[in-house]
């Protein structure tokens, strides 16, 4: 659970970063939650955009992706959402925050 400072230097952090992935019509797929797990185990924090045509609000989609992802969502901020999660993987470089 991040509490706010940490939450307040993620999304500096994100504020720098370009969306990875983009979420549509189709919603989350299992190909989208398999590409976004190996990519936040790499980078621990990921931007996701949610096009104008999605169905649900990026919120729930930021809650959606959360826990299939076993992520924390950071921010959800316009449409974008940003998910955080410490990577257990070896040779990851690990975020200061």
């Amino acid at each position: 659970m991040l509490n706010s400072k940490q939450r307040s230097n993620l999304k500096s952090i994100a504020s720098e970063l370009s969306p990875i992935g983009q979420i549509g019509k189709g919603g989350v797929t299992q190909n989208m939650i398999e590409g976004l797990a190996d990519a936040i185990e790499k980078r621990e924090i990921i931007k996701v955009s949610v096009l104008n045509n999605a169905e649900e609000t990026p919120a729930f989609y930021g809650e959606q992706l959360a826990a299939a992802l076993s992520a924390e969502v950071v921010a959800v901020i316009g449409k974008k959402i940003v998910l955080y999660k410490f990577s257990k993987k070896e040779g990851v470089k690990h975020l200061e925050f």
